[in-house]
C-alpha cells in the first residue's frame, strides 16, 4: 500500500497542484505522453484517462494547458471546481473554513508541516495529495490512513467529478479521472472508516 500511495499521491498531487511550465510538472508532462506508463499504474481501469491525458499533451492542446491550468485553479473568474476542502465542506463554501481549521489542527497535533508556495489553505487537493504520498514514504500508516479517511475522502469525490465536468482540455479530463481511480484505490486500501460529511458546493 505504501508504495501505491507514495507514487500516485506524488504523481497526482504535482499535476493538481503546480503550473504546466513549472520545473516540478516538465518531467511528469514528457513521461505521461506516452500512455505506456499505464503500465506501471498500480490501480487498473485507467485506459480512457490514459488516452484522454496523451491527447491533451499532442496536437495543439499543449498550447493550451497553461490557460486551461489557469481557469481551473487560479481564476480571475469563479472556480467551476475550487481544490480546496472547505469549500465543500463549510456552509459558506469559504477558503480557510472550520474544515480547514481542524486540519490545521491536525497537522500540528502530528508535527506535520505542510509544503506551500505562498499563503494558501492547507487544504488544497494538490498538497494533501502530496502529504499523503510523504507520510506513505515515511511508512507513517495510522497518520496516513487518518489524513486519507478524515481529510480526503469525505470531499475529494465531489470534486474530482466536478473538475471532470468543467475541464475543457482533455488533459485535465483524464488527469480527473485517473484520480479517481486512484483515490477509489486508496479508500479501498484503507483501514479506517470515512465520514460522510454534508458537501455544500
Amino acid at each position: 500500500m505504501f508504495e501505491k500511495i507514495a507514487l500516485t499521491g506524488r504523481v497526482l498531487g504535482v499535476l493538481l497542484y503546480a503550473q504546466p511550465e513549472s520545473k516540478e510538472c516538465q518531467p511528469l508532462l514528457a513521461s505521461l505522453a506516452d500512455p505506456q506508463w499505464l503500465a506501471e499504474w498500480p490501480y487498473e481501469g485507467g485506459e480512457q484517462a490514459a488516452a484522454l491525458i496523451a491527447e491533451g499533451l499532442s496536437g495543439g492542446f499543449p498550447d493550451m494547458l497553461e490557460d486551461a491550468y489557469q481557469c481551473l485553479f487560479v481564476g480571475p473568474y469563479a472556480l467551476a471546481a475550487p481544490p480546496w476542502g472547505s469549500v465543500y465542506l463549510d456552509k459558506e463554501c469559504v477558503l480557510f473554513g472550520d474544515s480547514t481549521l481542524r486540519l490545521r489542527q491536525w497537522l500540528r497535533v502530528n508535527g506535520i508541516d505542510a509544503f506551500r508556495e505562498q499563503n494558501e489553505p492547507e487544504d488544497h487537493i494538490g498538497i494533501l495529495l502530496m502529504m499523503a504520498a510523504w507520510l506513505a514514504e515515511d511508512r507513517q500508516a495510522e497518520v496516513l490512513s487518518e489524513l486519507i479517511a478524515q481529510h480526503l475522502l469525505p470531499w475529494v469525490p465531489r470534486y474530482l467529478e466536478l473538475l471532470q465536468q468543467h475541464a475543457e482540455h482533455p488533459f485535465y479530463q483524464g488527469v480527473a479521472l485517473l484520480a479517481q481511480i486512484t483515490l477509489a484505490g486508496w479508500a479501498a486500501d484503507s483501514p479506517a472508516p470515512v465520514p460522510t460529511l454534508e458537501l455544500y458546493f
